[in-house]
């Protein structure tokens, strides 16, 4: 069984322009444990910190909600994990058209068939997904939607931002994981393909010297339901989902699945930098 394992250093500062009072936030950090994956160790570090508290989320997220009460100029958080993923062999029957349209299906996987404000399309965009997937079986009109998406859109960083919807990179013509996996998910569902956005990390150099520090940044893919599980795809580098791929946070959309999201009291803006980094262990 082929197995890789990683060291994750993720760091997130938050430098306001002058003091706040408080602020309350989500930490989604934490990579999964799972058929997969299996994270080793995990710590999370948060600096000034009040109280925090941890729970999982509906979508089975590890989630670490904050509090920073009491003036501050910045608050600066390192999440630091270990994270071993390995081969999982699975062989289930080829997917079905009535499988995915029976009811049961379709009440278990409700909030992955909705089109919701990140993933909405013009009609005509969903027209030619429904075009390119005539006559296929599911799993072929998930291949031809990851295809329409990619002929359409160009990665270009720092055309879009967190709130951009699927909409509007599309008119666009550019943006990056998360414009991809929202345009994926759009036409998906729009078939009646359940899918979700899946938020993590992709090692990029497979052949890095063990010990050796990459840069990195978070990364996002696509999970459709086969009628029997959930297969993964990335959309936006047209590859399999791989060991490389380390599984954070699971959701309808990037709102469910931000590293860090909150509030803070005050009338400063705040300039965010992120650094993460992967090391190759074995």
């Amino acid at each position: 069984m082929s197995t890789q394992r990683y060291r994750v250093s993720h760091t997130s500062t938050y430098d306001y322009t002058g003091p706040i009072s408080a602020s309350h936030n989500e930490v989604r950090m934490t990579p999964l444990t799972e058929e997969g994956q299996t994270t080793l160790e995990s710590r999370l570090r948060i600096r000034p910190l009040t109280w925090s508290n941890t729970y999982r989320d509906y979508f089975g997220t590890h989630v670490t909600a904050l509090e920073t009460s009491g003036f501050h100029e910045a608050l600066e958080l390192e999440a630091v994990s270990t994270v071993e993923r390995y081969d999982v062999d699975r062989e289930r029957p080829a997917a079905t058209w009535d499988a995915l349209r029976s009811g049961g299906c379709r009440d278990r996987c409700f909030e992955y068939l909705e089109l919701r404000r990140h993933t909405e399309l013009p009609e005509d965009v969903l027209a030619g997904f429904a075009q390119a997937a005539a006559g296929l079986d599911p799993t072929a009109s998930v291949a031809a939607v990851v295809d329409a998406v990619r002929d359409h859109l160009d990665y270009e960083p720092g055309v879009t931002q967190a709130t951009t919807l699927a909409s509007e990179a599309w008119a666009e013509g550019k943006g990056v994981c998360q414009d991809f996996v929202h345009a994926t998910l759009g036409g998906l569902r729009h078939l009646g393909i359940p899918a979700r956005y899946v938020s993590g990390y992709l090692m990029p150099d497979a052949d890095a010297t063990i010990g050796q520090p990459v840069t990195s940044e978070s990364h996002a893919w696509v999970e459709w339901f086969d009628g029997e599980g959930w297969v993964p795809v990335d959309p936006t580098n047209d590859r399999p989902v791989s060991l490389a791929h380390i599984a954070v946070a699971r959701g309808r959309d990037y709102e469910d699945v931000a590293p860090f999201k909150g509030v803070y009291l005050g009338d400063q803006d705040a300039d965010l930098t992120v650094t993460v980094m992967i090391t190759r262990l074995s």
